[in-house]
């Protein structure tokens, strides 16, 4: 049987710590998921709408196989910037890729658009270097869900939305976690109800045990919040396996299956999303092809759960758009 981690974070994935660092009056923030050590990463985007940054050396066939950090952020394309304050501080550290007498941080990241939730988006210099940078300097394996981080500013279709987190441990040792950034253009609740879902997949009432929504037609229209650029639900999927990037770009693949069963709908041409992928290398693989199978049903399994954490955490704040779901349902 699979069960949830200590924490039911991320951060159940031995040597991950994640950083979280906000901006309540702009309404934005970012996430940054930091490896004691470097670690491999892959990437798998199905959105028609992504804004990333060092994506591409993330392919099976590139030179760098392994990562210091992968940063969520809000903020559209201005977001990207988080990276390079991340970048900055672990270089500071001694961290980074060796070339000759020089040391250069590896931080892929992915944005979400937030630009339009109530805040005051008038800054005179882009905020999100510094965000960055503060959000790698508060990394560690206990974070806050829901309005925080990269999900300060996330909204949904209908609600507002959030920072998610979820683990698993498998029967097999291996641990595999979740974290996310629910913005979604769609909703993750059924029609006019509370229910979310991803209640099918929920662990021990961690998203308020509501249980599926009974008598849901599925031939009703889903809603979405309008506007091109408008959306977006970014995420990473970590293990403590030993897997190639490879096999990394499969686990991320495989879980998409789990932002599609938590969002409806999921993957539309106005979403950017993605999944990175995260593995520390400590646990080796008894099986490559049947452990890798259950690795991505975990990774999908925690991504569900996760997206229903981050909305069901949010807090209301001055000026938000759309309600919390405790606020509209609790």
């Amino acid at each position: 049987m699979m069960h949830p981690g200590p924490r039911n974070l991320i951060t159940d994935v031995p040597g991950l710590r994640v950083g979280n660092a906000e901006d309540h009056g702009i309404k934005t923030g970012a996430t940054v998921l930091l490896g004691d050590a470097p670690f491999t990463a892959a990437v798998h985007v199905m959105g028609g709408a992504p804004g990333t940054r060092e994506t591409d050396l993330l392919a099976p066939d590139k030179t760098v196989q392994e990562v210091d950090a992968l940063m969520l952020a809000g903020g559209s394309a201005f977001g990207l910037d988080a990276a390079s304050g991340a970048a900055d501080w672990l270089r500071a550290q001694g961290r980074g890729f060796a070339v000759g007498d020089q040391l250069v941080p590896i931080v892929p990241g992915a944005i979400v658009f937030d630009l339009v939730n109530g805040g005051h988006k008038d800054w005179p210099e882009n905020p999100y270097k510094r965000l960055g940078a503060a959000a790698a300097a508060a990394a560690g394996v206990d974070f806050v869900l829901g309005t925080a981080g990269a999900g300060t500013g996330a909204i949904i279709a209908d609600l507002k939305g959030g920072l998610g987190s979820a683990s698993v441990v498998l029967p097999s040792g291996h641990t595999v976690g979740a974290l996310v950034v629910v913005n979604a253009l769609g909703q993750v609740t059924v029609g006019d109800s509370g229910h979310f879902w991803a209640a099918p997949f929920e662990m021990g009432g961690e998203f308020g045990a509501l249980g599926p929504a009974p008598g849901f037609d599925a031939s009703q229209s889903p809603r979405h919040k309008g506007g091109p650029g408008a959306a977006t639900t970014i995420a990473i999927v970590a293990t403590d396996a030993d897997l190639t990037q490879a096999q990394a770009t499969r686990m991320a693949t495989a879980a998409h299956d789990g932002m599609a069963r938590a969002i409806y709908p999921s993957h539309t041409p106005m979403d950017g999303d993605l999944v990175f992928a995260a593995a520390t290398g400590d646990r080796r693989l008894q099986d490559p092809v049947w452990d890798a199978l259950h690795l991505g049903h975990a990774a999908a399994l925690c991504l569900s759960r996760a997206v229903a954490r981050g909305v069901y955490h949010a807090t209301p704040a001055p000026g938000d758009p759309l309600p919390t779901w405790a606020a509209r349902f609790g």
